[in-house]
């Protein structure tokens, strides 16, 4: 599981310098010996769970006092329903952002503005758009196939072929002929769907290992924002039969999946979703949230774009 793996920290997340030292051994004339191996941050992934912040915030803050009959908050009630350290985050919101909240009456309420509140009505048309995307997204076929032609070593990592994925390298890794020699051959492996049952595959074949990496693609792509948390993901490990070494897996695949410790846990990206620090696709409900929080004047939504609906 991914609190059993290298790099635990006290929070139960993944913990790693600012650059993810590896150690592995390396063959020469004279011995063995150790050689480092650098984990390449992405700093626009790394931005987006700063810019998160606030925006989530405040829509959590929203939802709870939508959650009330009355529409509107006791203020002395906030504590029991986000903690007593938290209360200040979301009394400083609050205060901060009175074009969203409003504060009124003795004893002190909070309720949303009539803006805020014309703009929260487009939730639920917003929810209804949602339905018919859930069920159709991100299906990969059990059948899989497709021709495969033969083209000349690809030196951002990417192929042409159905089992192939999209890969981006970051900024400042160099890979040599050898490495994309490799990846060529892993890139052209065919590898059973990841909605076949896993049971009887051979866990240790090079094809149910590329398999493990396809599941975990699919199951971010399935996630309106890309990504998950080590918690979430941690929770598929069993019944998806993931590899019990899984965080050696993502870094490995860094071409396809970016691991950040930003925020309270550390999070897996789909990198081929992003654009920069911008999520490239983004539902109508996520483009909602956007469209709410930009009533606090904050030019960026949740995922940096100001995109409304």
């Amino acid at each position: 599981m991914l609190r059993h793996v290298p790099f635990p920290s006290s929070r139960g997340n993944f913990e790693y310098s600012p650059a993810f030292l590896l150690h592995t051994r390396q063959k020469s004339s004279g011995g063995s010996r150790p050689k480092k191996k650098v984990y390449h941050r992405v700093s626009d992934l790394d931005r987006v769970m700063e810019l998160r912040k606030k925006p989530s915030l405040i829509l959590e803050l929203s939802s709870i006092i939508q959650s009330h009959k009355t529409q509107s908050l006791l203020l002395r009630d906030l504590e029991k329903n986000v903690g007593f350290v938290r209360k200040w985050d979301f009394m400083a919101l609050i205060e901060r952002y009175p074009t969203i909240f409003r504060v009124y009456g003795s004893p002190p309420s909070v309720s949303l503005t009539l803006k805020a509140q014309s703009v929260a009505q487009e939730e639920v048309q917003a929810k209804a758009l949602m339905e018919p995307l859930l069920a159709e997204e991100g299906v990969l076929s059990a059948n899989q196939g497709g021709v495969r032609k033969r083209v000349k070593i690809s030196k951002d990592g990417n192929y042409m072929g159905s089992f192939a994925f999209k890969m981006n390298f970051p900024p400042g890794f160099r890979p040599n002929v050898s490495y994309l020699e490799n990846l060529e051959r892993w890139q052209r492996m065919d590898f059973p769907s990841p909605y076949l049952n896993a049971r009887r595959l051979d866990p240790t074949a090079p094809e149910t290992r590329k398999r493990a990496v396809a599941v975990i693609h699919e199951l971010l792509s399935l996630t309106m924002e890309k990504r998950m948390t080590s918690v979430q993901l941690d929770a598929f490990q069993a019944e998806c039969h993931l590899p019990s070494k899984l965080l050696l897996c993502l870094i490995k695949h860094h071409g396809i999946f970016y691991l950040t410790n930003k925020g309270v846990r550390s999070t897996v990206f789909l990198k081929d979703a992003y654009l920069g620090s911008n999520l490239i696709d983004k539902c109508p409900l996520l483009r909602f949230n956007d469209k709410f929080v930009a009533l606090s004047g904050r030019r960026n939504g949740i995922c940096t774009t100001a995109t409304v609906l």
